[in-house]
């Protein structure tokens, strides 16, 4: 593995510390080794030269599985490697690493429970603040794990979008599960509503599906606003077989 030079080396640590990872943990094989205090998962950096192109390394396994880039056969630490031909690049793809750590399962627990650490339980009112908190943290993470934007209508103003839980808040056991990406949506507020009252659900292959109780003319505004399926993984999946069972079944 070539050696790193000043320049280089430079770029890499600002490159990592703009993007979250600002602690320096040494280096694997010629690879800047990086961590965060706030996401989970080590970041390595390398480059073949002062002009690229620029490599990245992951070891969490969940911005692997949702990060859209072809991993590269470069050898290296981590779980794959990415090749950029400009820094621009690199860039663009360092910030969505960061918004994967952060929205994937482990983040919004981990978010929530250092938020209501210290936070009284004893009565209602406190119990739902630390609901709240709990949504609040939600919503952040689905607005990170899907960029802004509604997946199946491509709106994207913050104040017509709404944290959908697939298996509704009350029906989840855990935190944990409460708190899980895979367990939202990032919806329209139209598509929110008919969504978490059971009036719509979607299939496996991210498309709606329609309720009998459904108005023709509410039915045309949500087909009007649908643009697209929803990109789904199998969590998403699991979830919706539950929603079409529990929550469309008795919206229908």
């Amino acid at each position: 593995m070539t050696a790193l030079s000043f320049v280089v080396r430079t770029e890499l640590t600002s490159a990592a510390r703009k993007h979250g990872f600002r602690a320096e943990d040494g280096e694997v094989d010629g690879w800047l080794k990086f961590k965060s205090s706030s996401v989970s998962g080590t970041l390595f950096l390398h480059a073949a030269g002062d002009q690229g192109p620029w490599y990245v390394g992951l070891d969490h396994a969940g911005a692997v599985r949702e990060l859209e880039v072809d991993a590269d056969s470069i050898s290296g630490p981590g779980l794959a490697r990415y090749k950029f031909s400009s820094l621009a690049a690199c860039y663009e793809a360092l910030e969505r690493i960061y918004q994967l750590a952060a929205s994937l399962p482990d983040g919004p627990l981990h978010d929530f429970e250092t938020a209501i650490r210290d936070l009284p339980r004893e009565t209602e009112a406190e119990r739902l603040l630390v609901q709240r908190v709990g949504q609040e943290k939600f919503r952040s993470a689905l607005m990170d794990y899907w960029d802004g934007a509604c997946p199946l209508t491509g709106i994207t103003d913050p104040a017509l979008l709404r944290a959908s839980h697939i298996r509704p808040w009350a029906d989840c056991e855990t935190d944990a599960e409460r708190l899980n990406t895979y367990n939202g949506l990032l919806l329209s507020s139209l598509w929110d509503a008919a969504f978490d009252k059971g009036l719509v659900s979607f299939d496996d292959e991210g498309a709606p599906v329609y309720g009998p109780n459904l108005s023709e003319k509410a039915k045309a505004a949500l087909e009007h606003q649908a643009q697209q399926n929803i990109p789904l993984r199998d969590a998403h999946r699991e979830r919706l077989a539950y929603h079409r069972e529990h929550v469309f079944q008795k919206g229908v």
